[in-house]
């Protein structure tokens, strides 16, 4: 799960990190998410924790721990941000974004490029909750990517835009990659 170490203006975005907290919960889904205790990122945490799920961190050493979740199942920590994508991609089997910044960005994109190019023997679906409408512009940008010929559809095609927890955490469970020839 990615989303923002800060809460935003949009207190939706808190609600909605909340409620996806106690849908994974709910439905027996173990969280794999940063490791941080602020911003969206404790949010969901914290609910998951509350709902009796399981909450494990990544954490990289490169941050000071002052921020690091203390509450958690289990708490990785790693060197680098690095290697923080790479054991949270292998330890989850499926990726929600919710709203966030430029490192939130980057790990959505990284997760979409490794699926296109086949770097894992099993690609992720990508489920962006999309709370005030805060991916809109973000799938119409990689839309017109599609248009003018620098994106396949068939990689754009494992990111989803969902309105509710319940519609992300469907698109993870009934995703299937189309049988196509890797990219490289």
């Amino acid at each position: 799960m990615f989303c923002g170490s800060s809460s935003g203006v949009d207190p939706g975005f808190a609600a909605a990190a909340h409620a996806l907290g106690a849908a994974l919960a709910e439905a027996g889904i173990g969280l794999v998410y940063g490791g941080a205790s602020v911003g969206l990122m404790g949010v969901v945490a914290d609910a998951v924790i509350q709902a009796g799920g399981d909450a494990t961190g990544v954490y990289p050493d490169v941050f000071t721990r002052d921020v690091s979740h203390d509450g958690l199942t289990e708490l990785r920590l790693v060197a680098d941000m690095h290697e923080r994508k790479r054991l949270m991609y292998e330890l989850g089997d499926g990726i929600v974004a919710l709203p966030g910044g430029l490192g939130t960005l980057e790990e959505v994109f990284e997760a979409a490029t490794w699926n296109q190019i086949g770097l894992h023997q099993e690609p992720h679906p990508i489920a962006l909750l999309n709370v005030s409408g805060y991916y809109d512009g973000l799938m119409g940008f990689l839309d017109h990517a599609v248009d003018q010929g620098l994106l396949k559809p068939r990689h754009l095609a494992s990111i989803t835009l969902t309105a509710t927890p319940a519609e992300a955490l469907h698109h993870l469970r009934s995703f299937r990659f189309a049988d196509a020839e890797k990219w490289s």
